[in-house]
């Protein structure tokens, strides 16, 4: 959870709310519980979860992941924390890290290895530790021989939505 001592965390925007659709290993729509300022009446959040990068569901593992996330967070209540820096992508999803009960959702499916941990550049990303864990076990997504790294399969194949 957020420390009231860290400045920037006590920027980040908090919301709570209930999963109704999982799009895939790391998109949600979410139903806020409470209105925030601005929003609308039955408002629905399209999430990304930040820090995870999920198969896309048109590769090998894409629907694993799908199921893994689905069983794990529909029609649950979670909240959703947004980074100060950036609280969308640039497809207008809500980037946020997701709570349920006291668990980070994104930890949840990296350990599980239905997802990556987000690497950009030089930066393994905020789970590579349990990605690290995930791949020496051989579980989920890592089972595979050569799993591929979603961004690569997107800059080979394209989005499987187009």
């Amino acid at each position: 959870m957020l420390s009231h001592s860290d400045p920037a965390a006590a920027r980040a925007q908090l919301r709570s709310g209930v999963v109704t659709r999982v799009i895939d290993g790391d998109t949600v729509w979410v139903k806020p519980t409470t209105r925030s300022p601005g929003a609308k009446a039955g408002e629905i959040l399209k999430v990304r979860i930040v820090g995870i990068d999920a198969p896309e569901i048109c590769q090998p593992g894409g629907p694993q992941a799908l199921a893994a996330l689905r069983g794990h967070v529909l029609g649950q209540t979670v909240t959703l924390t947004s980074p100060p820096s950036r609280s969308q992508d640039d497809y207008g999803r809500v980037l946020a890290t997701i709570d349920k009960q006291g668990e980070d959702v994104g930890r949840w499916m990296v350990q599980r290895g239905q997802a990556w941990s987000y690497s950009y550049r030089r930066n393994p990303g905020p789970y590579a530790a349990e990605q690290a864990q995930a791949r020496a076990a051989g579980v989920g997504l890592f089972a595979q021989r050569s799993p591929e790294n979603p961004r690569n399969f997107r800059k080979r194949h394209g989005s499987c939505y187009s």
